[in-house]
């Protein structure tokens, strides 16, 4: 593979600069970061002098930079209400986009999204990054095998105590379209429907709380929140039926009275087996009359091993996103796959919001 694919980031805040940028930074052989696009000028001229290729341009308009042709690759690192018309835009300008998750504000966002990816055959992709852990790669393999059989009820968790995020917009419901799950739920609720091979949702119920958001002073991982600032819900859950007549419960809060923490897992029944993400990856079963369980030890081979280096899971995302580009194959997370989980999301808010049980007929 010897040509170079130019790549550029839209919104150099927290998550290009944590996540996007170190790990295409490391594919030297095969990205060349060359624009940097921000609405605070001076986070993209940091992130070009600290990621830049010789001549990066910085941009304060999205739409300026995608004028430039010899962009291959776009990255769309901001709040969820300008996923849509940014992705749309550059899949129009003829790039290939990994937007960040979740896909977009709302699902008719994300369709349109969709839409214009098969329209202009560009590449589309959301950065659910949790499928690249170790865990979560292994555990597909197992129920691909069918060693759990028939996976007829899954549980997707996204529990803090308290981590509300404090910082940015992810208080602005107007920005961000929700909470805690539209932020942490969606990535629980992707990796249980990729690891049930994506079943097409039939029925969602849901319910939202507002519970905690009102205290003052509140304890919390990154300090304590402004209760006139806290606009979405700070914990919300959901039961989901599919069509083949499984299900799906997903609970998502960022400050809730609990002990029970866990965020971005799953835990999977079937007919023959089980799995959760407990304490590591633990399956489950049934052999000669009697019950077993076993821990699996992914920390070591496999995919998280590559060249001899040991690579994060955003690290593996990064480097498969731009093969798929090179190679002209499919992207692991699928556009499609992620439009379903924000038709969920939406789903279990109007849910909420009405009291009824939301049919989707997708």
């Amino acid at each position: 593979m010897s040509k170079k694919l130019k790549v550029a980031v839209v919104g150099c805040g927290g998550i290009a600069n944590g996540k996007h940028l170190p790990s295409l930074s490391r594919l030297k052989d095969t990205v060349e970061l060359v624009a940097f696009c921000d609405i605070i000028v001076e986070r993209a001229e940091k992130a070009k002098e600290q990621y830049g290729a010789e001549g990066a341009k910085v941009y304060e308009d999205y739409k300026e930079l995608l004028k430039d042709s010899s962009i291959d690759v776009v990255h769309v690192c901001t709040p969820n209400d300008s996923h849509a018309p940014i992705t749309i835009a550059a899949l129009e300008a003829d790039k290939h986009v990994m937007c960040e998750k979740p896909m977009a504000k709302t699902a008719a966002d994300a369709r349109a999204m969709l839409e214009a990816a098969k329209r202009t055959g560009k590449k589309l992709t959301i950065g659910y990054n949790n499928r690249f852990r170790p865990d979560s790669q292994h555990l597909k393999k197992v129920a691909e095998s069918g060693r759990l059989g028939e996976v007829y009820f899954a549980k997707a968790h996204a529990i803090r105590r308290r981590a509300v995020p404090t910082w940015g917009v992810f208080l602005d419901e107007e920005k961000q379209g929700g909470g805690p799950l539209i932020d942490i739920g969606t990535h629980a609720l992707d990796l249980a429907l990729w690891t049930m091979n994506n079943y097409k949702p039939k029925a969602v119920l849901g319910s939202v709380y507002h519970k905690l958001s009102h205290k003052e002073n509140a304890a919390n991982a990154f300090g304590s929140w402004d209760p006139k600032e806290f606009t979405v819900e700070d914990s919300a859950f959901g039961m989901i039926t599919f069509e083949n007549g499984a299900t799906v419960v997903l609970e998502s809060s960022w400050a809730l009275n609990t002990l029970d923490v866990k965020e971005a897992k799953v835990t999977l029944c079937g007919t023959e087996g089980g799995a959760d993400m407990e304490d590591g990856l633990r399956l489950n079963g049934e052999e000669f009359s009697r019950l077993w369980e076993t821990k699996v030890d992914t920390g070591a081979g496999g995919v998280a091993f590559y060249s001899g280096s040991a690579e994060t899971d955003p690290q593996l995302e990064a480097r498969l996103w731009i093969e798929a580009i090179l190679n002209d194959t499919d992207p692991v997370v699928l556009p499609e796959q992620a439009l379903v989980v924000s038709e969920i999301l939406e789903a279990i808010y109007e849910s909420a919001k009405t009291g009824k049980t939301v049919y989707l007929n997708n």
